[in-house]
């Protein structure tokens, strides 16, 4: 039997067929095309679901059930997205309007919890009894898989982890507060720091890197940059590595995971970043004179994680 997964983004909405071993057999794509109507997107993702089917030569009786990884805060007990803001989903019924569509079971979480459980399910955390996914991307995502089962709190809207401040009365962040993990470790707040670094050092290698344009950087720069041994790109990777190792501290603090895996583009830096992140994180955690430590790794599925999750919501339900 299989499964169908969907990675609904405020980009791109992805629909992958599954198999009952965690392999993505056919997807189907689309774009979100923000703002529009909810009704429409929904139109979409079930158009998806029977063009992945029929991709496969098989048809929707052969599909167990339905799940969405959607951003926001989502009732996985009744399908409902309570909030999105990219989206501007608000109180939407987004389970029970595609289950009458597809007449298909369909389970919902937050896009980052499907993420963290394909990555416990397939990936870079497969076994492990208690681990945790972030994603550093456009903000700081995160997902907690405790025991095989998504941890999302008493409402549903728990581990938000990119959302908790590392820099009392720091730089503002779109939730609202100042100083959270996510305006400092995300790959959008390394962009910002690498630009502020250029400005401010018009002689430094970046510039170079970035074509002369600031509209080029990506993450890539300053860690480019530092290997080549420009004083500027160093001290913007050695000010990132600070600001993602104390997050990563305080999530080791609170839930003592097994593995923590990390992923989004700036991920493809490997040892060059974790390495460094490692032995801030051994300094600075408080367990360590504990035999046991958590470990902290890149994570495996990439851009699929959030799709195989999505095909797994049905498990545990």
């Amino acid at each position: 039997m299989y499964t169908i997964g969907i990675d609904l983004g405020g980009t791109n909405i992805v629909a992958g067929l599954v198999d009952d071993r965690y392999n993505i057999l056919t997807t189907a794509r689309v774009k979100t095309n923000l703002p529009r109507d909810p009704e429409a997107i929904i139109d979409d993702m079930v158009s998806l679901c029977h063009k992945v089917v029929e991709q496969q030569g098989i048809t929707l009786d052969d599909v167990a059930y339905v799940g969405v990884g959607c951003p926001g805060t989502c009732n996985v007990e009744t399908g409902e997205v309570e909030y999105a803001n990219n989206l501007k989903f608000s109180h939407l019924q987004l389970g029970p309007i595609m289950k009458e569509k597809l007449n298909k079971p369909v389970y919902v979480d937050n896009d980052a919890n499907a993420a963290a459980l394909g990555e416990a399910k397939a990936g870079a955390t497969k076994g492990a009894a208690k681990s945790v996914c972030i994603t550093l991307g456009t903000g700081v995502g995160s997902g907690i898989v405790l025991d095989g089962k998504i941890y999302g709190g008493s409402n549903y809207a728990g581990g938000e982890l990119g959302h908790t401040v590392i820099v009392m009365d720091g730089e503002p962040c779109t939730c609202g507060r100042q100083g959270c993990w996510e305006t400092y470790s995300s790959a959008t707040a390394l962009m910002s720091q690498t630009r502020k670094a250029m400005e401010q050092n018009p002689d430094s290698l970046m510039w170079k890197l970035a074509e002369g344009d600031l509209d080029k950087v990506d993450g890539r720069i300053p860690f480019e940059a530092a290997k080549a041994g420009d004083a500027a790109g160093q001290a913007v990777v050695d000010r990132y590595v600070q600001y993602l190792a104390c997050g990563l501290v305080n999530v080791i603090n609170i839930f003592q995971p097994d593995v923590i895996c990390v992923g989004g583009g700036v991920c493809r830096q490997g040892e060059n970043l974790l390495g460094p992140v490692r032995k801030l994180i051994e300094e600075g955690r408080y367990s360590k004179f504990c035999k046991k430590q958590t470990e902290l790794c890149v994570a495996k599925l990439g851009n699929d994680a959030g799709i195989v999750g999505a095909a797994c919501l049905g498990e545990n339900a």
